[in-house]
């Protein structure tokens, strides 16, 4: 078949780029058209997304993807989740998107509960409750403030359900996204009016759903004029990167308990199931549910992920220059004596934006009674062992409650790169761990819009057409380190039982 190109706009909360997939019928091959950071902006006191120059980036990546490629079928964008905005009743945007880490949403946590209690939503809707940061600690927050860009909402919309809108002119709530909101009931598949109604929110601002593959609209005619380009179709992809990520893990087969990790930013650990599981013992486990594509369900766990580190390495080079990389994180770390300090990477004190995040995980190792890691490769070097025993943890927790042993562990995302911390997750966990791609985000918006395009039917056919364009590296476990890490998660779990 002739060559068909597909462009792909994919939003992290720390940087963003915009690509084109060439699909020949069995693989594609992907190229980064335009990369840009994504920089949060403090002002007046409020912590923002910068979300206009985000959005110029997109256009700007548009135009260039057709200067080089001339003809593309269609575009999907996929985001972060959580964060909205509201256009008034003129269509127009009333206010800037307000950041997930801002401490006004934080600080709303406390308040929320008493109205309505962590256990209750979770039973309500199914989601990942993530204090100060899901949707409705900022919904909750924008009502007890009586801020004026909720007064005058006509319409709700999440970061992508925005740029789809600005594009097209069309108003959606896409469903993956909308599962992170912690307002949307995912047993019945739509919002959750009892919620609204407790923090007396109007239904009426929420728009129709669509769901993965769903065709948006055409770029207006303005957006066309402007980038002087033909005509393009949007279509949504699971609009939620995470959901996005996890369509495009290249598995193969029917293997049904293998453990699917995600390591960026933020650390996801998933297993699919055909439907939402709602019960206490998964609650208390810290997991719940999000949407995936073609109505499959993701039970899934946070952690902080690669967040502790990325924030340490703002610090390191400011000390020692914009040069230093994480190329140099990873010939110090490796050197570094091991495990002599045990951190929980999700304790409250490392989720805020920090200029000195090394300092942090100092004070925490003081408080504990522990060795202080010295240097950049030493904390390093505990950060990542203790995001090894972070999964490992999480994957008794999941074993424990379903009564099954999984079986493998797929890795993507960023830290599917970083060779020894593969190798590491193999040894401590006793089993096989297969990594890559990276960038399996843009791999599964591709696939819906292979979808809407007639190309697939299902999430299997797209899975191969992953396989057969990635590059995939094995890992199997070293016996003779097994004993090790077993032993020092011993004293893991003993120091981070004193969190609570």
């Amino acid at each position: 078949m002739a060559v068909k190109n597909f462009l792909i706009c994919d939003y992290g909360a720390s940087n963003g780029r915009v690509s084109v997939a060439a699909f020949d019928g069995t693989k594609f091959e992907a190229e980064t058209i335009t990369r840009f950071d994504n920089v949060a902006v403090n002002a007046g006191g409020v912590l923002y997304w910068d979300v206009l120059r985000l959005y110029n980036d997109l256009k700007t990546g548009i135009s260039s993807a057709f200067k080089k490629y001339g003809s593309i079928c269609s575009l999907g964008i996929d985001t972060w989740g959580v964060d909205f905005g509201f256009i008034d009743k003129n269509g127009k945007l009333i206010a800037n998107l307000e950041h997930y880490r801002d401490s006004s949403r934080i600080s709303a946590t406390e308040d929320l509960f008493k109205l309505i209690d962590k256990k209750t939503l979770f039973k309500l809707t199914g989601g990942l409750i993530l204090p100060g940061i899901s949707s409705i600690f900022h919904m909750y927050d924008l009502k007890r403030r009586n801020a004026p860009q909720l007064n005058n909402a006509a319409k709700f919309l999440m970061l992508p359900d925005l740029f789809n809108y600005f594009l097209t002119g069309n108003a959606f709530n896409e469903y993956t996204e909308a599962t992170t909101t912690i307002m949307l009931n995912q047993l019945e598949g739509g919002w959750e009016k009892s919620i609204l109604q407790k923090l007396e929110i109007p239904v009426d601002i929420f728009c129709p759903l669509i769901y993965p593959g769903d065709t948006i609209g055409n770029l207006g005619k303005s957006i066309c004029d402007e980038l002087e380009i033909p005509p393009l179709k949007v279509v949504a992809p699971a609009t939620h990167d995470t959901a996005s990520a996890i369509a495009g893990f290249p598995l193969m087969g029917d293997k049904k308990n293998t453990l699917l990790v995600s390591m960026g930013t933020w650390g996801i650990i998933i297993q699919e199931t055909k439907s939402p599981i709602i019960n206490d013992d998964f609650f208390i486990a810290g997991f719940a549910n999000e949407a995936g594509v073609n109505g499959l369900n993701m039970l899934v766990c946070n952690i902080a992920g690669l967040w502790i580190i990325q924030q340490c390495m703002n610090k390191w080079r400011s000390e020692k220059g914009q040069d230093f990389g994480w190329k140099d994180i990873d010939s110090l770390y490796p050197k570094a004596r091991p495990f002599t300090a045990f951190v929980d990477v999700d304790d409250p004190v490392f989720a805020p934006l920090s200029g000195d995040m090394s300092a942090t995980v100092a004070n925490y190792c003081r408080a504990k009674n522990q060795q202080v890691p010295d240097g950049a490769g030493q904390t390093a070097r505990v950060l990542y062992e203790n995001l090894i025993f972070k999964i490992k943890n999480k994957i008794s927790s999941i074993e424990r409650i379903t009564g099954k042993k999984m079986e493998d562990i797929h890795i993507v995302g960023g830290g599917s790169k970083n060779r020894l911390f593969c190798q590491w997750l193999a040894d401590a966990t006793g089993l096989a761990v297969s990594a890559g791609p990276a960038e399996t985000t843009s791999a599964g918006n591709l696939l819906m819009q292979l979808k809407a395009e007639g190309e697939i039917n299902t999430l299997s056919e797209g899975r191969q057409i992953v396989y057969n364009s990635s590059s995939i590296i094995n890992y199997t476990p070293q016996a003779n380190t097994r004993s090790s890490w077993e032993e020092n998660y011993l004293k893991y779990l003993k120091i981070i039982s004193t969190n609570s």
